[in-house]
């Protein structure tokens, strides 16, 4: 990797670590925050669940059951609306890196992309038609989920943005226009969540969490 070890952390000596301090040995292996590049993030990725955001990375908790068996319905639907359309467009899901824009890589829990935007299965996709998130517990994770990314996706022109919450069990729906996301929703109960890309793409949210918690 590109980073080094920084002769002014002498105070920090690469002797093993004593309880209770941070793992010294480990963390003075990678730059500081804002220095990452690309290429050091590619090989931290096969580590550690990360986002880079403009040199910085932002960690990212590890899902639940639930937020897991969430994403996995969702798919099914849209494997099923893909199949029955003949539509070519792929289904990829976290982890899986999407880069938005140089120095920008986030990790959707879903996103489906066109041929353009993934010209290889060995490379990270450019772009996407459609993400998904499924809300992380914790002010931090809710907000980077419905702010920051809310703010990335639009500005890398991501068409439709889908985002479920599983603390009001609800499903909301935003539609590029221009530059900013016009917000449908939150859809509850037996409401039907309706894609504005996809025709005839509906989600019916009871249904949804009830495939997700089914034994």
């Amino acid at each position: 990797m590109s980073g080094t070890l920084h002769s002014n952390e002498t105070e920090h000596p690469l002797a093993p670590s004593r309880r209770g301090e941070p793992t010294w040995e480990l963390a003075l292996k990678y730059p500081r925050q804002g220095e990452w590049t690309e290429s050091d993030y590619d090989l931290v990725q096969q580590d550690a669940f990360v986002e880079l955001v403009d040199g910085c990375l932002e960690f990212l908790p590890m899902p639940t059951p639930l937020h897991q068996l969430l994403v996995d319905a969702f798919r099914d639907l849209l494997k099923a609306w893909l199949k029955q359309h003949s539509d070519v467009r792929r289904i990829l899901t976290a982890p899986c890196p999407l880069r938005l824009r140089q120095g920008l890589t986030r990790e959707p829990d879903l996103f489906l992309v066109n041929r353009q935007q993934l010209t290889s299965t060995a490379k990270m996709p450019t772009g996407a038609d459609l993400t998904l998130e499924v809300l992380s517990p914790g002010t931090e994770n809710r907000e980077r989920d419905l702010i920051a990314k809310r703010h990335d996706y639009a500005e890398a022109g991501v068409a439709e943005y889908w985002i479920i919450d599983p603390d009001d069990r609800s499903v909301r729906v935003l539609v590029l226009e221009g530059s900013a996301y016009r917000e449908h929703g939150p859809f509850r109960g037996d409401a039907i969540a309706e894609s504005r890309l996809l025709p005839e793409f509906q989600v019916n949210v009871a249904e949804l969490f009830a495939a997700a918690e089914s034994p």
